[in-house]
């Protein structure tokens, strides 16, 4: 695009994204991602992470722990109906879900700083199904799970803080797999 076609530029209308309605969304092919949310204590990010699996076709969210399911109002307010087109289930133990997606030859990987970690734009995500864990936002992923999940995937970052929310987090990991 050069810059004398910007003054052409218009927003797009509802009508013209060509958008699902949940139901369509349900029967389209997803990215065979799971996405784990182990013990998420805002709503607000919740909601985002939400939005983000819809944006992104992503097969199946997991709320973990402390981390609240809908329907509530916080989960909503972010989620703009998101909730009601990605499949997600709760599952009280985050190690017994990994454990038993593992069972059923499903890997594992944390988005976590480690001193294993692999940079995010070195990881290869494979076509088979895999699961994304996401941890607290205080905290991160849950200290149990460093010893059976597959592997940690960082997100470089160059800043002082070297943390991101958890819900960009999510955004800029499923982006990266969608990318591949």
């Amino acid at each position: 695009m050069n810059i004398f076609s910007l003054s052409s530029m218009k927003k797009l209308s509802m009508n013209e994204l060509g958008r699902i309605s949940p139901t369509e969304f349900k029967t389209i092919a997803k990215i065979p991602i799971f996405v784990i949310l182990d013990n998420i204590r805002s709503m607000n990010n919740v909601g985002s992470i939400f939005r983000t699996c819809d944006a992104f076709l992503i097969e199946k969210l997991y709320l973990c722990g402390i981390t609240a399911n809908p329907p509530h109002k916080e989960i909503t307010k972010t989620a703009l109906g998101a909730t009601d087109s990605v499949d997600w289930e709760y599952a009280e133990n985050v190690v017994d879900l990994v454990q038993q997606l593992r069972k059923n030859n499903i890997k594992v990987y944390l988005i976590e700083q480690t001193d294993q970690s692999i940079p995010l734009q070195h990881f290869q995500f494979p076509e088979e199904k895999i699961a994304i864990v996401l941890g607290n936002e205080v905290f991160g992923v849950s200290e149990d799970l460093l010893s059976i999940c597959d592997g940690a995937i960082e997100i470089p970052q160059h800043g002082t803080k070297h943390s991101l929310n958890v819900a960009i987090a999510a955004g800029i990991v499923l982006w990266e797999a969608l990318s591949q």
